[in-house]
């Protein structure tokens, strides 16, 4: 049978559960005539037990390049890994959750033979979810530019002193924090940081982006939605050294002085969804939220 098809596999190679899904996935793709690639530092780490038939390609953002979709067997943590390989080349990412929460999971880890018959025979939408452009600059020097589909944080470094932070919103400065950081979140990540943060949930098909503030030491420091053509500017003060995540992947650490802008990215990810499932469904799931009463 001719490999007309292709599809991407990202997984937690370091989880026993994952690599045993994986062969299982791989063999199921393989006998329906796909191509299965994998990035090369999962291949490295999977080792012998890589299986045959698997093309090995560079692990960078155009890995999953002619792939119909990215198929992630792992946690949350491993679809933000995936999303690097696929936003670039506008590729869905289907996922099977074999962590904790899996919030971003589409299916669960009984679901893995489902799934494959689902790629099989096309039947999945896509969601487009937003995401952060993010730049970091000190004086006329960039120090770093990237993205996030969860959020981007700027912390204080560890064992330092509360940082001072400057909050703009479409260049009106706003307020300033003595704070052990800031968070810039979608609506996807509202979930993440900036929920355990003190953050509000937000649906993912409000448009919007969200400030988080970190212990800060004031009388305004509530969480803020602000609209999605925002720019955000977090300027930092002289002295306040700190350091910036994206997505906990990315990093860059931020001198005093400094500034982070954060405005809507012009690419979205995309992420393939089985069924078409509320968002408050998914949230009572992963959650364990009470619905049926409190009183016993």
């Amino acid at each position: 049978m001719s490999q007309s098809r292709c599809a991407l596999l990202v997984l937690n190679t370091r989880a026993d559960q994952a690599r045993d899904a994986a062969s299982g996935v791989v063999a199921d793709l393989q006998a329906a005539g796909f191509l299965v690639r994998i990035a090369s530092d999962d291949a490295q780490e999977w080792g012998t037990h890589t299986p045959d038939g698997i093309e090995i390609v560079p692990a960078n953002e155009l890995a999953a390049n002619n792939c119909e979709v990215v198929v992630v067997l792992g946690g949350d943590g491993t679809i933000l890994r995936a999303a690097e390989r696929a936003r670039a080349s506008r590729v869905p990412i289907l996922s099977v959750n074999l962590g904790h929460v899996g919030f971003l999971a589409e299916a669960e880890s009984e679901d893995v033979h489902a799934v494959t018959h689902a790629i099989v025979n096309r039947r999945w939408h896509v969601e487009e979810r937003m995401a952060l452009d993010i730049r970091a600059i000190d004086g006329d020097r960039e120090l770093l530019h990237t993205w996030a589909l969860n959020e981007m944080s700027l912390e204080k470094a560890a064992g330092a002193h509360m940082i001072d932070v400057l909050v703009s919103v479409d260049g009106r400065p706003l307020s300033r924090w003595g704070c052990d950081g800031v968070v810039a979140s979608t609506p996807t990540g509202s979930t993440a940081y900036a929920f355990s943060a003190g953050g509000p949930v937000m649906w993912p098909e409000v448009e919007a982006m969200l400030i988080v503030p970190l212990s800060a030491h004031a009388l305004f420091a509530r969480p803020l939605v602000v609209g999605p053509s925002s720019e955000i500017v977090f300027a930092t003060a002289h002295g306040s050294s700190c350091l910036l995540s994206a997505d906990s992947r990315r990093t860059c650490e931020i001198p005093g002085g400094s500034r982070v802008e954060i405005r809507r990215n012009s690419a979205s990810v995309k992420l393939a969804r089985l069924v078409n499932a509320p968002f408050t469904d998914r949230l009572v799931a992963k959650f364990a939220l009470p619905v049926d009463g409190w009183r016993v």
